[in-house]
């Protein structure tokens, strides 16, 4: 192991608002950084704080829930065996939520997939959630092996858009950003 940092824009507790796990208390590990550029993008991926693998994973354990949901910009540009394995030995179950342009190390334990911009090379998904924003959902998902199938309105800005596809397509499932419904974090 090294004495790598990484470049965290904030780590904090709350509530998962999105896709399968909504609704589970989980630490959140944003970094910073991506190599996507997306339009609706609501983070700041900019900015961010040097950390040490030791430091990054005394800071999630803090908190007292043990689901870690570790994202960006994109994670998978800083992410790596070392960190997990750190966090592992504090109990953590990691959840990652990617755009899927990079592999997942093999402790992840749950790869959210939000699929932007081909190529993909995530070599994994257990949950594809595509932000929905009248394209071609279903050429997008047949590159992707999962049941679990998410559509999220853009920004909810067109919700009943995104319901009435669901309704036409029922193997997908709805996904809010309940967390902004809610006003936390």
């Amino acid at each position: 192991m090294s004495d790598k940092t990484y470049t965290v824009n904030e780590i904090f507790y709350s509530l998962q608002g999105e896709g399968y796990y909504c609704g589970t208390a989980a630490v959140f590990l944003r970094f910073s950084g991506c190599n996507r550029k997306c339009s609706f993008c609501d983070t700041d991926h900019h900015t961010g704080t040097p950390m040490t693998r030791e430091e990054i994973a005394e800071a999630c354990a803090a908190f007292p829930g043990r689901h870690i949901v570790i994202t960006g910009g994109e994670p998978l540009m800083q992410l790596d065996s070392d960190l997990l394995r750190a966090l592992k030995a504090h109990g953590f179950y990691v959840q990652i939520e990617t755009n899927g342009s990079l592999p997942a190390p093999p402790e992840v334990d749950w790869v959210t997939c939000s699929p932007k911009d081909a190529p993909w090379k995530i070599d994994r998904v257990d949950e594809l959630k595509i932000v929905f924003q009248g394209q071609d959902v279903e050429e997008t998902a047949s590159h992707f092996d999962t049941p679990r199938r998410f559509l999220q309105p853009c920004s909810g800005l067109n919700t009943k858009e995104t319901i009435d596809y669901i309704l036409a397509h029922p193997h997908w499932r709805l996904s809010l950003q309940t967390h902004k419904l809610l006003d936390i974090r």
